[in-house]
C-alpha cells in the first residue's frame, strides 16, 4: 500500500489530508489549507459567483478566471504567489498584483465527522474571495456560504484513517495517563480499547458495564471500520439528509433541492442504485487498468534484460568472437565490440587510425541505447508507481459503506482510472530501443581502400508481424495485413504473401510486392486456409512470420431430411467491374441504368464451392423491357445482354415471358413474366454443378444449364427502364434438397 500514499496527501501541505474537501474540479485539499490560500479580488471588478443560489450554473461551469491563475507551471504549488501575473482587472491598491493573500486567523478547527460543521464553525470569508485549485489551476470565486458551499470527502477522510491505523505498529491503550501500554481488548459500546489495568479500574465487570461486549484490539478495528458513518446532510440544505442523485449534475441531492433548488428539472435517481452502479463502472476498470500494470511490470523487466544485454562484460572473462569480414556478427553489445576489436587487430598496420573511430562510434551507439533504455525504465517506473498508488486507493475507496460520500468522488476517480488506463496505451509498453546491433563490419576491401571502412548491412529482413485486429475473411475473400517488427531497422525490398490450397495441401505464392496489405479474392467457400508472409530484401529471403488460419464464409443447414450443408454467401454489386453507364446506390444492392441499352454489373464475390440462393426484387419496371438474371465469369461483356457471350449463363424475362440464354442461344421458353414488386431468385448448387431459376418464389421452367464448375460471380443485365434490388446471404428454398437424382418438372 506503499504505492497509494501520494494519494492521500494534500498537494499543498504535503501531508495526509486532514478533513479534505472536494473542489468542483474533483481534487481534493485540506479545509485549513483551503483557508490558506484564499485570495481576494478587487471589489469593483469581481465576477458574479458562479455557485450562486439560483444561478442555475453547475460546480463545473467555470468562470473565466484561468487567465489568473495563482500557479505557474514552475511553481511549487504552495508558499508564494509573487509571480502571479495579473488578471485583466483593477490592481488592488494593497498588493501590486491585484490580489490579497488571507493567512489563518484563527486556530486549526478539530476534525469533525460531519459535513464542514454547523454554520458559523468557520470564521467568516471575506467577501469576493477567491480559491485557485493547486493541482489543475482552475479558479473560483465563493458565494455567502465560503469555504461550507464544499462538500467533505468522507471516504477519502476513512481511507486515509484505514491507512494510517495500518501503519501503526500496536493498538494503544486510550486511558493510560503518561506512556500508553498495548491495549488488550477494546469495548464496542465504548469505542475504547484497554490495557488491563484500566480495563480493571475503568471499566470493571459488574453493573451496567457487564452487558458491554470486549472484542480483541485487531476485531475492534475492523468493526470500527465497517461500523456505519452519520447520514450525510445536504450542502445547501443542512438539516436535509442526501436521498438522492442528480444525473445532470453528477452529485447527491437532498429533497429540498428538488423542490426548491436548480435540481428540480433534473434527471434525479435512487442513491442506492446510483451507488452500486458507480461502484461497478470503477470496478470495471480498475480491472482494465490492473491489466495494464501487469503488462508495465513484465516490459519492466523486459527492459532491465535489454540492459544486463548492451551492457559489456568486465574482466578476463568477457568473451570474445572473431569472425571474417563476410561472415555474420551475432549483434549484441559484447560479442559486437569484441568482433570489432579482432577485426582491427588483425589488419593493425593499415587499421590502428580507423579501429579507434569505429571503437568510438560502437561506443557512443552503447551509450546511447543504455541510456534510452534506463530512462524508459526510470519513466515507466514512475508511472507504474502512480499506477498502483491510484489502484490501491480506489480499492479502498470501493470499501466504503457510504453511498453518497462515494458518489461525490467515483465520477473523478472513474475519469482519472481511465485517463491512466489510457497513459498505458499502445506504443508506451514497446522499447525504444533494441539491444542488438544491425551493423556488420566489412573487412574485405583491399587495404588500400583501408581509409573508406565503414559498416554495411549485410542481413536478411527479420519476420514480418501479423496484424490480427485488420486481418479477416469475407465470404471467400481473404484480407492479410502485417509489418515489421517495430524495432527492425534492416531495409526491405519487399514481401511474399503465400496460401495453401484450402485442403492442406502444399503453399503457393499468391502476392509479391512492396504493399503490406493484400485481399485475396476467389477463394473455396467452407474452406480453411493457412497464410503466411515473408520478406526480402539484397541479401536474401527473410524467415516466414507466423502461420494464420483463415476460414472463408458462414455455414448453415438446410431444412431438408438429408441434413446436407448449404453455403450463406453475402454480397453485393461491384461498382469497380460495373459497366460505366450503371447507377448503383442503398450500399450497393439497389441498381439502375443510364442507357437504352442492356449494361451489365456483377456481385463483388465470387462463387465456386457449395449451394448458393439469392433473390432480386424488381422496384421499377417501364416499358416491358428484358432484364437478365443469372452467373458470369469475370471477363463477361458488359455492354450487352447477359447470356449473349460464352461468359454468362442467365434468364431474361418480359412481362409474359422467360427464356433461358448462353453464348446468345435462346431456349426453353416458359410463360410467366415480371412486373413492378416481383422477385426473381437464383439458385446455384456446384455439388450438382446446376444453375435454376425462381419468379415469385415459383420455379420458372426446369433445371436451365448443367455441368456448371469454377469460378462464377452473380451478375444482372438492365437497362433505364428497370431498377432492383439485390438480397444475399438467404437459405435455400425449402422445395429443393440438393443431391436429388433429377429436379424436372419439380415444383414448390
Amino acid at each position: 500500500m506503499d504505492e497509494m500514499e501520494e494519494e492521500l496527501k494534500c498537494p499543498v501541505c504535503g501531508s495526509f489530508f486532514r478533513e479534505p474537501i472536494i473542489l468542483p474540479c474533483s481534487h481534493n485539499i485540506c479545509l485549513a489549507c483551503a483557508r490558506n490560500i484564499l485570495v481576494q479580488t478587487p471589489d469593483a471588478e469581481s465576477p458574479q459567483s458562479s455557485r450562486a443560489s439560483g444561478s442555475g450554473v453547475s460546480d463545473y461551469d467555470y468562470l473565466d478566471l484561468d487567465k489568473m491563475s495563482l500557479y505557474s507551471e514552475a511553481d511549487s504549488g504552495y508558499g508564494s504567489y509573487g509571480g502571479f501575473v495579473s488578471a485583466p482587472t483593477t490592481p488592488c491598491q494593497k498588493s501590486p498584483n491585484g490580489v490579497r493573500v488571507f493567512p489563518p486567523t484563527v486556530p486549526q478547527p478539530p476534525p469533525q465527522h460531519h459535513l464542514l460543521g454547523q454554520p458559523g464553525s468557520l470564521p467568516p470569508i471575506p467577501r469576493n474571495s477567491c480559491i485557485t485549485c493547486p493541482q489543475c489551476h482552475r479558479s473560483l470565486i465563493l458565494d455567502d456560504r465560503g469555504l461550507r458551499g464544499f462538500a467533505k470527502n468522507r471516504v477519502l477522510e476513512g481511507v486515509v484513517d484505514r491507512y494510517q491505523q495500518s501503519k501503526a505498529a500496536a493498538l494503544k491503550c486510550q486511558l493510560c495517563e503518561k506512556s500508553p501500554k498495548e491495549a488488550t481488548v477494546m469495548c464496542e459500546q465504548c469505542d475504547v480499547f484497554y490495557c488491563d489495568p484500566c480495563r480493571l479500574r475503568c471499566h470493571p465487570p459488574r453493573g451496567p458495564l457487564a452487558k458491554h461486549r470486549l472484542v480483541p484490539p485487531a476485531q475492534g478495528r475492523i468493526s470500527r471500520r465497517t461500523s456505519p458513518r452519520k447520514i450525510s446532510t445536504c450542502t445547501e440544505h443542512e438539516l436535509e439528509n442526501l436521498s438522492m442523485y442528480c444525473v445532470q449534475c453528477k452529485m447527491p441531492v437532498c429533497y429540498q433541492c428538488l423542490e426548491e433548488g436548480k435540481h428540480g428539472t433534473h434527471e434525479v435517481k435512487a442513491l442506492g442504485a446510483m451507488w452500486k452502479l458507480h461502484k461497478g463502472q470503477l470496478s470495471q476498470a480498475l480491472n482494465i487498468l490492473s491489466d495494464r500494470a501487469t503488462e508495465a511490470k513484465e516490459f519492466l523487466v523486459q527492459l532491465r534484460n535489454m540492459v544486463q544485454h548492451i551492457q559489456p562484460a568486465d574482466g578476463p572473462g568477457r568473451p570474445l568472437l572473431v569472425t571474417s569480414g563476410w561472415g555474420t556478427l551475432k549483434e549484441n553489445g559484447v560479442e559486437f565490440e569484441a568482433c570489432l576489436v579482432a577485426q582491427c587487430d588483425a589488419l593493425i598496420d593499415a587499421l590502428n587510425r580507423r579501429k579507434a573511430q569505429l571503437l568510438t562510434r560502437v561506443n557512443k551507439e552503447h551509450e546511447h541505447k543504455l541510456k534510452v533504455v534506463r530512462d524508459q525504465i526510470s519513466h515507466c517506473t514512475v508511472k507504474l508507481r502512480q499506477t498502483t498508488g491510484l489502484m490501491e486507493y480506489c480499492l479502498e475507496v470501493i470499501k466504503e459503506n457510504d453511498p453518497s460520500g462515494f458518489l461525490q468522488i467515483s465520477d473523478a476517480l472513474i475519469r482519472r482510472v481511465h485517463l491512466t488506463e489510457g497513459q498505458w496505451g499502445k506504443g508506451t509498453l514497446t522499447p525504444r530501443m533494441t539491444s542488438d546491433f544491425d551493423l556488420t563490419l566489412d573487412s574485405g576491401p583491399l587495404l588500400q581502400t583501408i581509409h573508406q571502412l565503414d559498416f554495411v548491412q549485410m542481413k536478411v529482413p527479420a519476420a514480418p508481424m501479423l496484424q490480427l485486429e485488420e486481418c479477416c475473411t469475407i465470404n471467400n475473400s481473404a484480407t492479410l495485413s502485417w509489418k515489421q517488427p517495430p524495432l527492425s531497422t534492416v531495409a526491405v525490398d519487399g514481401y511474399i504473401l503465400e496460401l495453401d490450397d484450402g485442403n492442406g495441401g502444399q503453399f503457393r505464392e499468391v502476392y509479391v510486392g512492396t504493399e503490406m496489405i493484400c485481399t485475396v479474392d476467389g477463394l473455396h467457400y467452407n474452406s480453411t486456409y493457412m497464410s503466411r508472409v515473408k520478406a526480402f530484401n539484397a541479401s536474401g529471403l527473410g524467415q516466414y512470420s507466423k502461420t494464420l488460419v483463415m476460414q472463408t464464409s458462414e455455414t448453415g443447414h438446410s431444412p431438408c431430411d438429408m441434413q446436407s450443408l448449404a453455403t450463406v454467401a453475402w454480397f453485393t454489386f461491384d461498382p469497380t467491374s460495373a459497366h460505366p453507364d450503371i447507377i448503383l446506390s442503398n450500399d450497393n444492392l439497389t441498381v439502375t441504368c443510364s442507357s437504352y441499352d442492356d449494361r451489365v454489373v456483377m456481385g463483388n464475390s465470387g462463387l465456386s464451392r457449395g449451394v448458393h440462393y439469392w433473390e432480386v426484387t424488381v422496384d421499377r419496371y417501364d416499358n416491358h423491357p428484358d432484364p437478365a438474371f443469372g452467373v458470369a465469369r469475370g471477363d463477361v461483356l458488359k455492354d450487352v445482354m447477359l447470356g449473349k457471350d460464352d461468359k454468362a449463363w442467365a434468364m431474361y424475362v418480359d412481362n409474359n415471358r422467360s427464356w433461358f440464354m448462353h453464348n446468345n442461344s435462346h431456349t426453353n421458353r416458359a410463360d410467366g413474366g415480371i412486373s413492378k414488386g416481383a422477385t426473381v431468385g437464383v439458385l446455384l448448387d456446384f455439388t450438382r454443378g446446376i444453375l435454376m431459376f425462381l419468379i415469385n418464389d415459383e420455379q420458372q421452367g426446369p433445371v436451365a444449364f448443367d455441368g456448371i464448375e469454377g469460378l462464377y460471380y452473380p451478375a444482372v443485365s438492365l437497362n433505364r427502364n428497370v431498377q432492383m434490388t439485390l438480397h444475399t446471404g438467404l437459405p435455400i428454398p425449402d422445395f429443393y434438397t440438393p443431391g436429388e437424382a433429377d429436379l424436372q418438372g419439380a415444383e414448390c
